[in-house]
């Protein structure tokens, strides 16, 4: 039972934009760095960006420049705005909760959202 939730994805033409969210139970979110990773067919799943309990965000070189992460504390919610959207974003987005970014693996997992960008 996924404690994670994850919505916004869908098809979108090179060029656009898409925002996704992950909201969290309250104990969860509070208390962890919130990541949203990403996996293509055939690929390993990889960090997209991050951000603390405090609101520093972190992010991988192909996303930085057109990629926004935030949290809400108050709606326990976490955002990933991606513009500039590239064929090569084109993957199954996943948010995570872990106490630390480097504790990911071990950490909440949501369903995942299919992110698709056509040409």
């Amino acid at each position: 039972q996924a404690q994670l939730v994850e919505s916004g994805g869908g098809l979108v033409l090179v060029g656009g934009s898409l925002r996704l969210s992950c909201a969290a139970p309250g104990h969860i979110f509070s208390a962890n760095v919130m990541g949203w990773y990403r996996q293509a067919p055939g690929k390993q799943r990889e960090l997209v960006a991050d951000i603390t309990t405090g609101g520093s965000p972190n992010y991988s070189d192909s996303v930085k420049g057109r990629f926004t992460i935030s949290r809400d504390n108050a709606k326990n919610t976490v955002y990933l705005q991606m513009n500039s959207l590239k064929p090569e974003d084109t993957a199954v987005y996943y948010c995570n909760a872990a106490p630390r970014s480097s504790w990911y693996l071990y950490g909440y997992w949501g369903q995942g959202t299919q992110v698709t960008v056509s040409s």
